[in-house]
């Protein structure tokens, strides 16, 4: 069997899809170095101006990111006061809730002076209520005048 007929298929075709032809060979070895240097010179690395940005701008713009959240981090207020003298407890009443009631009702009742939203969102802190909705029965702490 000849080197040509080696590439031939069952149908006659050789491998790049010719009738009879054979296939040339390739060489994969690298060219020799030009003017009988051990190593080819390879030219510097030159950045464009979008290699340049992706290079130096993008860390850059990451670090002032992280440096500015962790600024606001520690420049936020840890604690209310410094000692447990300073701190103001809020005078509150204990009172039930009736069939009916909502907290706009309690907080109409409890203080009538006072903006009823105001005196609603004191009562939902106080209760760590996740909604201004309320049970008849469940207890409230509201504040007091």
């Amino acid at each position: 069997m000849s080197a040509s007929s080696a590439f031939h298929d069952t149908f006659g075709h050789d491998a790049s899809g010719g009738y009879g032809r054979s296939v040339p060979r390739v060489s994969f070895r690298p060219a020799a170095p030009a003017g009988g240097a051990s190593r080819a010179r390879q030219a510097p690395l030159r950045l464009t101006r979008r290699g340049r940005f992706v290079f130096f701008g993008v860390p850059l713009i990451l670090l002032a990111a992280l440096i500015l959240s962790f600024s606001g981090f520690l420049n936020a207020p840890a604690k209310a006061s410094e000692s447990v003298e300073e701190l103001s407890l809020t005078p509150t009443v204990s009172v039930t809730v009736q069939p009916g009631e909502s907290l706009w009702a309690i907080a109409g009742t409890v203080a009538p002076g006072r903006d009823p939203r105001d005196v609603v969102a004191d009562i939902v802190q106080l209760n760590n209520l996740d909604a201004a909705r309320v049970l008849p029965g469940q207890t409230l702490f509201v504040p007091a005048q």
